[in-house]
């Protein structure tokens, strides 16, 4: 059965499934309903039917995926854009009283607490940004250093699938909305019968630049 063009919005924009109800969650701001504004004042439905040669698809539709933690269940690597909330740690002047509570929450091993240290050690290359261990310490050794969203640009599934790359900063909500925008625009500038974002960005080593500002 064919699927008619008037139930294609140009985008398609996931979340996790537990509905703000999950455990590891970190955000508890809603992102996902400021992001599908923005997508709808693009039209992206009706720049579909004026790029794409024949009938449009859902897989022509532009992808987004927004993950309120790491786990990432709604799929952030292999969308146009994934966006995963964030918090590191960073260590305060609070006296660590050695419970061992950080170490053993952190799946990574990103802590450590040798003796005879008096505070742990973070291993910033190995933390995802989870930010459990935080929310285990009992003294406020470990406190909040930055909050925001992880983002991943240009991944995609199909005949040539391709993991999202990631961008190096945590950004506020803001600049995540604003680099939102600014791939959209890019996307809508350069795509051209259904090209994919992640085309895009294959072809153009200096588009993350760019598009980070």
């Amino acid at each position: 059965m064919k699927i008619k063009n008037c139930q294609i919005k140009g985008y398609q924009i996931d979340a996790c499934f537990s509905a703000g109800t999950c455990q590891n969650a970190i955000s508890t701001c809603d992102i996902r309903n400021k992001i599908e504004y923005l997508l709808k004042k693009e039209g992206l439905s009706g720049f579909l039917k004026n790029r794409v040669k024949g009938e449009i698809r859902f897989h022509h539709e532009f992808k987004i995926a927004v993950s309120d933690c790491p786990n990432a269940c709604s799929q952030p690597q292999i969308k146009d854009i994934g966006i995963i909330a964030a918090k590191t740690p960073e260590i305060t002047d609070i006296e660590c009283i050695r419970c061992m509570e950080c170490v053993r929450t952190c799946k990574e091993n990103a802590i450590v607490l040798h003796e005879p240290d008096t505070c742990p050690a973070i291993d910033i290359s190995l933390c995802v940004a989870c930010g459990q261990c935080i929310a285990k310490c009992p003294t406020g050794t470990l406190a909040v250093s930055k909050e925001g969203y992880r983002i991943l640009l240009g991944g995609k599934l199909g005949r040539h699938p391709r993991l999202a790359r990631e961008l190096l900063c945590i950004y506020s909500e803001a600049e995540t909305l604003a680099i939102v925008a600014r791939c959209i625009a890019y996307y809508k500038a350069e795509s051209r019968n259904g090209e994919r974002f992640a085309d895009l960005m294959a072809r153009d080593e200096v588009l993350l630049t760019a598009l980070t500002g």
